[in-house]
């Protein structure tokens, strides 16, 4: 009777030692984890932190970092296009000048020859040659004379200095002589010219 009892636990310890080794071995292959684990794991709802909705504090947060850096950038824009507004003023006038140089050279020319001649013909032949190359000179930079004599008063571009008699009563306000040239820089006047009106 005992070794009958005997047997019966010996089978039942076989039998509970298979099971274990069979239980390990489906772990193995399943990496791990056994059904019972891998039941609890789905049925863990998954919860996504990417969507949820950020707090009033990270929201004012983000908005404020948001702000200090478009400051930023504005910033360093208008110091930008400050720095080369002053470069396009500086390299601007170097332009003229480079272009006016040859003209001065003629100019400097000029004088030495006067001191040297007495051919009064050849020295003024050679100072309109000179005045005509500073005009297209700067006519080439965008210079141009406004029109005067024989046109209308127009403020925005003359200057009334003085007023005459008309010799003609079709003359009668419209400009009859000019005191100083006006000019425009590319259609923009630099300085307005002072003309005398007929009334």
């Amino acid at each position: 009777m005992i070794s009958h009892e005997k047997e019966t636990k010996q089978a039942e310890s076989k039998e509970f030692t298979r099971q274990e080794e069979e239980a390990a071995a489906g772990r193995e292959e399943t990496g791990g984890e056994s059904g019972a684990d891998k039941m609890s794991d789905e049925a863990e709802p998954e919860t996504d932190t990417a969507t949820a909705a950020p707090t009033p504090e990270e929201e004012a947060f983000l908005w404020k970092d948001k702000y200090m850096r478009l400051s930023a950038e504005f910033d360093n824009y208008r110091k930008r296009t400050l720095r080369e507004k002053m470069e396009l003023v500086d390299t601007g006038g170097a332009d003229v000048i480079k272009t006016l140089l040859p003209v001065l050279d003629d100019m400097d020319r000029a004088l030495d020859s006067m001191q040297r001649t007495e051919d009064v013909a050849s020295v003024r032949s050679g100072i309109e040659l000179i005045h005509a190359k500073l005009v297209d000179t700067l006519r080439q930079k965008g210079l141009a004379e406004i029109k005067s004599v024989g046109e209308k008063l127009d403020t925005d571009y003359h200057e009334a200095v003085a007023k005459i008699p008309a010799p003609d009563k079709k003359q009668k306000g419209y400009i009859v002589d000019v005191a100083q040239k006006g000019y425009t820089l590319k259609d923009k006047v630099v300085r307005h010219a002072k003309v005398v009106v007929g009334e």
